[in-house]
């Protein structure tokens, strides 16, 4: 009787595992990162829209978007943004930032660079949102 108690909870316990997996939601992929830029020199912020595999001059950097991921609307928000990075000023083969920043925690992920500081704000699916 013990047994047959134990394979009960045993199934409720494998079905909630296997349904489980299913509860979480996909990220989105975004086609556009959002980025603010601090220029320490003159203290001034600017915004811009970068594209998913394209390459842009920003001031003197050189930054080239590998892939943007949001976070579903219904969980907590969150961007992912893979990028490299390079100093014009300096060269064009070395690179100054390269890998994963996250939106939500700028000081984990940081550009180090003495004349400006970069973060990501958002990762849109498209130019309109």
């Amino acid at each position: 009787m013990k047994w047959i108690m134990s394979l009960g909870i045993l199934k409720y316990f494998l079905i909630f595992i296997f349904l489980s997996e299913f509860l979480y939601a996909e990220n989105l992929t975004g086609h556009y990162a959002v980025f603010k830029l601090l220029d320490k020199t003159t203290n001034k912020v600017s915004e811009k829209d970068i594209s998913v595999n394209s390459k842009v001059n920003w001031h003197s950097l050189y930054i080239e978007i590998y892939a943007c991921y949001s976070t579903p609307p219904e969980e907590i928000p969150e961007n992912y943004v893979l990028i490299d990075v390079k100093d014009t000023l300096n060269s064009l083969d070395e690179s100054v930032y390269k890998g994963w920043m996250i939106s939500s925690s700028p000081d984990v992920t940081p550009l180090e660079h003495p004349i400006y500081d970069l973060w990501l704000v958002d990762c849109k699916v498209d130019k309109i949102s």
